[in-house]
């Protein structure tokens, strides 16, 4: 067994390749564990959000405080609250964040494979954000 305590690990910024405005990441699960899970606790500043991305092994989202937005390729923006939880499947582009007004916080759940857990592409720009 393994207890990790709160503020045990230090809060990091992520690449500002892979995302828009501010966002701090606090690590939950970093090292080996069942299944390879990795877990993040993200939060968005109002209008910051990732880049477009997929997953090899599909990411789950749970929202824990604030208000976002979040989009797969195809369909419309959908805004998400605390206690969503939200599914993508392997290999499907999607993007999260913040909504423009409101900080968002998400916990993060997604599997190692082959030693990555996300894909990157091109940043959402200011007009696919607005809608």
């Amino acid at each position: 067994m393994i207890i990790h305590r709160v503020g045990s690990r230090p809060s990091t910024r992520p690449s500002p390749d892979y995302f828009v405005g501010t966002v701090r990441m606090d690590p939950l699960i970093t090292g080996p564990s069942v299944n390879n899970v990795r877990a993040l606790s993200v939060t968005f500043e109002p209008g910051a959000r990732t880049n477009w991305h997929t997953h090899p092994l599909g990411q789950t989202l749970i929202v824990t405080a604030g208000a976002g937005l979040t989009q797969k390729e195809g369909e419309e923006i959908q805004k998400i609250f605390p206690g969503d939880v939200i599914t993508f499947a392997p290999g499907e582009r999607h993007w999260h964040g913040a909504s423009a007004d409101c900080a968002m916080t998400h916990i993060a759940l997604q599997q190692e494979e082959d030693g990555r857990t996300a894909d990157w592409m091109e940043p959402v720009t200011d007009a696919q954000y607005g809608g």
